[in-house]
């Protein structure tokens, strides 16, 4: 498990494949394995087996630039594991465009885990202090760098209607 610096706060992550990864970060969040979590990578190539099935049309939506980070609701077509997407019939996605959360995709060779670096109920970490704070030791690895200048978590669309669920 690894935390990282994102578009506007601190995040954990991990290889999504691994269910005791993810399970060690929703200890350590206290959340609840139902409500799913973002997977982030650096292009949308990379979620290539989570996409098939998608028409032309969701795909370009998909791979549109938006002008501020956006988290997509893509309709579940089997590819993830459970502990990923929770009680949803969809996948959070995001194609990050962070530098350093995105080498790390690159480095990994695939989406990773990014969920807010905080315990269930307290504000997002915003400095590589506050994650130590929140976390101590129960991190295996902290990557150092700034914030991308964001000021809100993600926007979340839905692929398929285009309605945003949380604003950004």
């Amino acid at each position: 498990m690894v935390a990282y610096p994102t578009e506007a706060v601190w995040g954990l992550g991990c290889d999504p494949s691994s269910q005791a990864a993810v399970e060690k970060i929703l200890q350590l969040k206290g959340r609840s394995v139902s409500k799913g979590l973002i997977l982030i990578a650096d292009s949308s190539e990379s979620f290539a087996p989570f996409l098939q099935g998608l028409d032309r049309d969701h795909l370009q939506r998909f791979d549109s630039v938006c002008a501020k980070p956006t988290t997509w609701l893509v309709p579940d077509n089997g590819a993830a594991p459970e502990w990923i997407r929770g009680e949803h019939s969809t996948l959070a996605l995001r194609v990050s465009s962070h530098p350093i959360a995105a080498a790390l995709c690159r480095a990994f060779a695939g989406p990773v885990v990014s969920t807010s670096a905080n315990p269930q109920g307290l504000p997002a970490a915003t400095t590589g202090d506050k994650v130590k704070s929140y976390f101590g030791d129960g991190i295996d690895f902290q990557i150092q760098g700034s914030l991308g200048g964001g000021s809100n978590a993600s926007e979340i669309r839905d692929l398929i209607s285009g309605q945003i669920v949380r604003p950004g």
